[in-house]
């Protein structure tokens, strides 16, 4: 059997190609949108992908799977459970509960397992060559390593109202079922760290049924359905407004994306007409080197992991954009944005220098600094960060506006007042200072340090 874990650490999320190497097949399970990856891997191993398939209509980037099939002619194969509401809008082959793919002398049963979506169904595979006993399972985001997935997208992203309990109460019982299968079946989930799909996602790669039963928390409740309810839905990170988008174009019939686009690099005077325009410009250089001198109404989005969910939180689909970004993280970038669906980038500019307007300055204090303007009534001390990170603990005085919807929340913010702002450690506040200045707001002030040089001091914060 070949194997093939192909992870994308931008949006934290795993995919999977599993082939037979006697009969020349494979199966590829939940592939990213800019499906040459796939295609260069079995061109090297002397696989031809002849079957493609999801774990569920995903909510965190836009899945390739069509894409792979049209290119490869492989079948394609998604969940027909969860009712007439979450079904797939396209031609494919259904799978039910019981159902078995076969993969050259590989064999995958699928299990329903919804509670993070009514359709979501796992994989587990069996090598027949090696032996009769399934060996793995592919969990999509069911469970994780340490956590499962959360039921609360569908209403909270979605706006799919009344969904999180019912989803909550189907996990419980998708959770049961797992345990029945063998301690030593190895488990590859769909993400890992750093995803929206749960709150305490593991670093790791994989686990096993049999450690995940021992150490992950939702195994803990196995008599205490309400317990287990109540635990899950506490707590989970704000979702990305991006997740409708997802959810919706992963589950209609769309226009395909066969590679990966080239985009035009502008000149000064094309940069110009279009700033003037009204596109929005992002410029993803470090936020220490935007703070240095940025393009007046700029956003600050750091080409980093996190790149691609901010700029999900930040812009709509329907309008054009421009990237400030180095010549060589163009097509990094690129992948980036085309795995959410974000394909409407009007071009990029490399320097901001470039493009021979006044540039403005961020103003970034320091911890000392930002204790001149604690406790006043002209100040106004805004912490941006998760709502479950200050319920945690912030700083005496502090509000708390997530940077995500800030710009939903710019009538909470004073005009008259000195605004302070601060995040974790600096990332967030950085989005978050570039989002206030280019609304108006010019008394702004950034305690970069964050929390982190705040508790690192040693100093206060309250619940």
């Amino acid at each position: 059997m070949f194997f093939k874990h192909v992870y994308d650490e931008s949006l934290a999320q795993a995919s999977y190609l599993i082939g037979c190497q006697a009969k020349g097949e494979a199966i590829v399970i939940d592939a990213q949108r800019d499906v040459d990856v796939y295609l260069d891997i079995a061109k090297k191993n002397n696989l031809r992908i002849t079957h493609v398939a999801e774990t569920h209509i995903h909510a965190d980037f836009l899945s390739g799977s069509r894409e792979l099939a049209a290119i490869t002619g492989a079948t394609l194969f998604l969940s027909d459970e969860g009712g007439d509401d979450w079904q797939y809008q396209f031609d494919h082959q259904g799978l039910r509960d019981g159902d078995k793919i076969k993969v050259g002398n590989l064999t995958l049963e699928v299990l329903h397992t919804p509670g993070h979506t009514p359709e979501s169904i796992s994989f587990l595979l069996t090598d027949h060559p090696a032996t009769d006993a399934p060996v793995m399972v592919f969990t999509g985001d069911f469970v994780f390593v340490g956590d499962i997935g959360r039921p609360d997208l569908l209403e909270k992203a979605a706006g799919i109202v009344g969904t999180q309990e019912k989803g909550a109460q189907q996990m419980y019982q998708s959770v049961q079922r797992f345990t029945e299968l063998g301690d030593y079946i190895q488990v590859w989930p769909g993400h890992g760290a750093g995803s929206a799909c749960g709150k305490a996602l593991g670093a790791v790669p994989s686990t096993t049924v049999g450690y995940e039963k021992i150490r992950n928390w939702a195994f803990q409740f196995a008599s205490d359905e309400k317990a287990f309810v109540d635990y899950l839905l506490d707590g989970q990170p704000e979702p990305p407004t991006y997740f409708a988008m997802m959810k919706h174009l992963n589950k209609v019939d769309r226009p395909l994306l066969m590679e990966v686009p080239k985009h035009p690099k502008l000149t000064k005077e094309q940069f110009v007409a279009a700033y003037d325009k009204g596109l929005p410009v992002i410029d993803t250089r470090n936020k220490v080197d935007f703070a240095k001198g940025f393009i007046r109404g700029s956003i600050n989005i750091q080409n980093n992991k996190s790149f691609s969910t901010w700029m999900g939180w930040q812009l709509n689909y329907q309008e054009q954009f421009i990237l400030i970004a180095e010549e060589e993280q163009i097509e990094d970038l690129t992948r980036k944005l085309m795995r959410i669906g974000m394909d409407n980038m009007y071009g990029y500019i490399t320097d901001v220098g470039e493009v021979e307007m006044a540039l403005d300055t961020a103003d970034i204090i320091d911890r000392d600094t930002f204790k001149t303007y604690l406790n006043r009534e002209d100040v106004q001390l805004i912490d941006v960060r998760g709502a479950s990170e200050y319920a945690s603990g912030h700083i005496v005085g502090a509000e708390h506006i997530f940077v995500g919807t800030l710009q939903n929340h710019l009538d909470q913010i004073s005009r008259e007042k000195q605004i302070v702002i601060h995040c974790q450690a600096g990332d967030r506040s950085a989005i978050a200072y570039s989002i206030l200045r280019k609304h108006g707001f010019e008394n702004v002030k950034n305690y970069s340090g964050g929390m982190k040089d705040w508790k690192d001091a040693g100093e206060q914060t309250v619940v």
